[in-house]
């Protein structure tokens, strides 16, 4: 096991009605903010009324910025940072999924500085401040509810990149399970496999010796694969539901990191399909993360196989493990497909004469490598995408 530090401030409203205690947690840090959101669907769910009710009664003002798209958009998030300048506003509340919130940390950053946020994204320096950001959770799946990442689509070039910074931790994150009751199955099976990866990124270690938190990624892989079918089959399962709300939370609020070092290159590649054609991420991985192990498993046979044998319920074969291991990746792979999701490229109308750009992309034309599981340069990329096609 690795030595590390751990700190994760932000404060969890788990439950029914917790979305009405939002104001209260906004007054505790300014009583003049943005509040951010998507469509129109928390209108016309009522959970718009709810919460500015709930703002209003503890004396808050708020200027509103709905319109935030899945992939968020660099040029939603500079009108986000003029409001914030222009009304003095002092925190971001954002309401809805993790595009929303991922909107929010990008504004907070950019709201405390004279130049551009994405030189952040782009990895010209680090931030150094930012406004406190809450949110009121809609969607399982990215994370970003009690996590240090947001992640941009810039719209010159299709460029879709990451930040992470401590300071962008949410102050306070509302999860109320219900609010996830109207989701589409097609946005549910995106967010189920969103939180999967996140796990499958943390799995998949060179670093010896991290049993406690390999069982803790396991576990929480074995509750969505049970629990996901339960809520395609009855959307309105609170049980069900607050399982999948809480894994997605604990999948990414970096206490299943501890001690280990992930991989992260199936998210790094995935980017580089929806910063481009503007698919849903989670509908991304369920293509990548197959090809991707398709590609590495021969790294380490033997965490393969543990994986297959523990979460899979692959039975073990000591005689063959490379059938083992390649089981699992089979069963994940049609768990995928049974959420109604396709694990191919070519299933999605990607066409191949596009791998090249993207691993170019990827990789900055061949001048940098990037995962820690196995490293990854150009020509490796490429035949992961050709696995995916």
């Amino acid at each position: 096991m690795e030595n590390f530090e751990f700190i994760n401030p932000t404060r969890i409203l788990f439950g029914k009605n917790s979305e009405e205690k939002v104001g209260e947690q906004v007054a505790l840090h300014s009583k003049t903010i943005l509040l951010h959101y998507g469509g129109g669907s928390i209108k016309a769910s009522g959970l718009f009324d709810r919460v500015t009710a709930s703002l209003k009664k503890a004396g808050v003002q708020w200027v509103e910025l709905g319109g935030v798209q899945p992939n968020p958009r660099l040029s939603l998030v500079h009108e986000g940072v003029k409001l914030c300048k222009e009304h003095k506003l002092g925190l971001i509340l954002a309401v809805g999924g993790g595009s929303v919130i991922d909107s929010a940390k990008a504004i907070a950053m950019g709201a405390v500085i004279e130049g551009d946020v994405w030189d952040f994204y782009l990895g010209k320096g680090e931030p150094v401040a930012a406004l406190p950001i809450g949110t009121v959770l809609t969607i399982p799946a990215a994370g970003s509810e009690a996590s240090t990442g947001t992640v941009i689509t810039n719209e010159e070039g299709w460029l879709k990149r990451a930040v992470n910074s401590e300071l962008i931790y949410p102050r306070f994150s509302i999860l109320n399970p219900e609010l996830a009751f109207s989701l589409p199955k097609f946005q549910v099976a995106c967010g189920v496999t969103d939180i999967m990866a996140h796990l499958l990124e943390r799995y998949f270690t060179n670093v010896q010796h991290v049993e406690l938190t390999d069982r803790l990624i396991e576990a929480t892989m074995k509750t969505l694969i049970s629990q996901a079918p339960l809520v395609l089959q009855n959307p309105k399962d609170y049980d069900a539901w607050s399982e999948i709300m809480w894994a997605g939370t604990v999948a990414h609020n970096n206490l299943l990191n501890t001690g280990r070092v992930g991989d992260w290159a199936s998210h790094e590649i995935e980017h580089e399909i929806s910063g481009i054609y503007d698919i849903a991420h989670g509908a991304g991985l369920a293509v990548v993360f197959p090809a991707w192990m398709k590609y590495v498993w021969k790294h380490d046979v033997n965490r393969f196989v543990q994986w297959s044998v523990r979460v899979w319920n692959v039975e073990m074969d000591v005689f063959n493990p490379e059938a083992v291991a390649q089981a699992g990746i089979e069963r994940m792979e049609a768990f995928f497909q049974s959420m109604g999701l396709v694990t191919r490229l070519s299933e999605m109308d990607i066409p191949a004469d596009r791998i090249d750009e993207m691993a170019a992309k990827c990789t900055k034309s061949g001048k940098r490598s990037f995962g820690s599981f196995v490293k990854l340069g150009y020509e490796d990329v490429r035949k992961i995408l050709n696995l995916a096609a």
